[in-house]
């Protein structure tokens, strides 16, 4: 082992990754990526004041609308010191115990965004299969209930795993493959006995995201059995239209996390830039893409905005 790699090894920080091969444009990539977090930041917040602001949005499915936005926020803030650290040159290491919150706030926020997409899967079930009991059914408390039982869900699930990283040992070289910690990564480096992290975090997946995604498409099929049973075919569009907007969210959301864990299982053979740009799709992908969904496919939403923008202009 040579002198550097031996110094990263027995170092107590991880080195982080920016874009294998492409150092020295680091500075052009810098430009779009704190554009697209400024978007991020922005977009989300906007989103989040309309939802405030606008008595009419104070319903279910805008609180749990509030609540996504409220994730992409965090999850933006969670990786913007490190992934622009890196770009703009500043910083490429992370210390041990930073790696670690960061790696509990990624993993627990994208939880946290799947239960939120199941909740506006029922939130739409409910609308259009039992309009008449919709307010009975999801009454503020319940909605409240709802939004805790997500956090705390996603708080306590993946603290074991991310409480075990804490003791491995790390013999490997401290170099991560992308510009913020992932737990799959982490893995990788140590040289423990990392079975038991391995094993949870497929239960965990299977528990929570998967089982998500599998009642969310059960939701659906209720939904277009619904819809199709209305004779109106005007009445049939304005149903399916409600939709549109959750459904965009949920493919934002669950394919950029296939294409992530089809490229770590099966893409060892890939270029680590590959690597790379499916780890930042994942972070950055959907807190960029549902402002700008909700924004353009929920006429509630576009038209407090259009009104909003149209007085400032004047």
């Amino acid at each position: 082992m040579s002198a550097a790699s031996a110094s990263i090894v027995n170092s107590s920080v991880f080195i982080l990754t920016g874009l294998p091969g492409l150092e020295q444009y680091y500075p052009w990539f810098a430009v779009p990526f704190s554009c697209i977090y400024a978007v991020v930041f922005l977009g989300n917040c906007l989103v989040l004041h309309v939802i405030r602001t606008e008595p009419s949005l104070h319903q279910p499915m805008f609180y749990f609308l509030a609540m996504l936005a409220v994730t992409d926020l965090c999850m933006g803030l969670s990786t913007v010191h490190t992934v622009l650290g890196v770009l703009w040159g500043l910083s490429r290491e992370v210390s041990l115990d930073a790696c670690f919150a960061q790696t509990y706030f990624i993993h627990g926020l994208s939880l946290t965004e799947s239960g939120v997409l199941l909740a506006m899967a029922f939130d739409r079930f409910t609308a259009i299969c039992n309009p008449l009991r919709y307010t009975s059914i999801l009454p503020n408390s319940r909605v409240t209930r709802l939004m805790v039982s997500i956090l705390m869900r996603s708080a306590l699930s993946i603290l074991p795993v991310i409480i075990r990283l804490r003791f491995f040992h790390y013999c490997r070289p401290h170099l991560l493959s992308h510009a913020f910690c992932l737990h799959q990564n982490l893995l990788r480096l140590a040289c423990s006995d990392v079975r038991f992290n391995s094993v949870y975090a497929l239960a965990l997946v299977i528990c929570t995201l998967l089982l998500d995604a599998v009642l969310i498409l059960v939701s659906y099929v209720f939904i277009l059995h619904a819809v199709l049973a209305i004779a109106s075919p005007t009445e049939r569009l304005k149903s399916l239209q409600t939709c549109v907007s959750h459904l965009c969210a949920v493919l934002v959301f669950y394919i950029p996390i296939i294409g992530l864990t089809m490229v770590h299982r099966f893409g060892q053979h890939l270029s680590p830039l590959v690597h790379v740009l499916m780890g930042n799709v994942y972070i950055l992908f959907p807190p960029l893409m549902n402002p700008v969904v909700y924004s353009v496919k929920t006429q509630q939403i576009r038209s407090r905005m259009e009104k909003w923008f149209s007085l400032k202009r004047w």
